[in-house]
């Protein structure tokens, strides 16, 4: 195993904080099972290259096209299911602690890139539901602050393109099959309830900062 190994973090919640917007049975298997799947495999792919595994699951993405050709294709896609993931954790909150909407320089931004809340939450909840199969959808921003709805297939992070994701929706059936079957429309609706803008927040204000880290780190 690399020195370093990637961990399964914790998740910042009880399993049945979510609840009813996610369940908490579907929130013990997503991250007990699921995530650690991808950390296990992650640091399996790694074992012989210890220099990849000291730095930040994000350094490795963003500096993806350093990595060796012969395992270029499992590091991007359980680098990613580990780097998604833990995202995925992190702009959750239970419904009556998230923070409700962006404010300050990303309310700005919103507002001047989709011409407001609703018409984003509505151009975001059709890229979530455009995805095809298995993916994720997410809200990025580059280092000027342009924002981009995204929607990526598999476990496809928008690092490797150089942008920071602020907040991220899991579109795998894995993450709503056991309370919404094929719903994903329901699943959706639903986790707008439980995303917490105040992280969104946070994260557009340090993106720039967070980036010239990522180059640092693998220099």
């Amino acid at each position: 195993m690399p020195a370093i190994a990637y961990e399964l973090p914790e998740l910042p919640y009880d399993y049945d904080a979510l609840e009813p917007h996610i369940d908490a049975e579907t929130l013990r298997i997503h991250h007990d099972q699921h995530h650690r799947r991808y950390a296990n495999d992650l640091n399996e792919v790694l074992a012989d290259y210890p220099g990849l595994a000291n730095h930040s699951i994000e350094a490795l993405l963003w500096n993806l096209d350093r990595v060796p050709e012969e395992i270029y294709p499992l590091a991007r896609f359980y680098g990613g299911g580990c780097a998604n993931h833990q995202l995925f954790w992190k702009v959750m909150a239970p419904a009556l602690a998230a923070a409700d909407a962006p404010t300050g320089a990303l309310a700005d931004a919103i507002d001047e890139a989709f011409g407001g809340l609703d018409a984003f939450v509505e151009a975001f909840t059709d890229a979530a539901l455009s995805v095809f199969g298995s993916g994720w959808a997410f809200l990025t921003t580059d280092e000027e602050g342009t924002l981009r709805i995204e929607a990526t297939a598999n476990n496809d992070n928008p690092l490797t393109d150089g942008r920071g994701a602020l907040f991220v929706l899991d579109c795998w059936e894995h993450a709503y099959y056991l309370s919404y079957r094929h719903r994903r429309d329901e699943y959706v609706e639903a986790w707008w309830n439980v995303l917490d803008w105040a992280t969104a927040d946070d994260r557009y204000d340090r993106i720039p900062e967070s980036i010239e880290r990522f180059e640092r780190e693998r220099h």
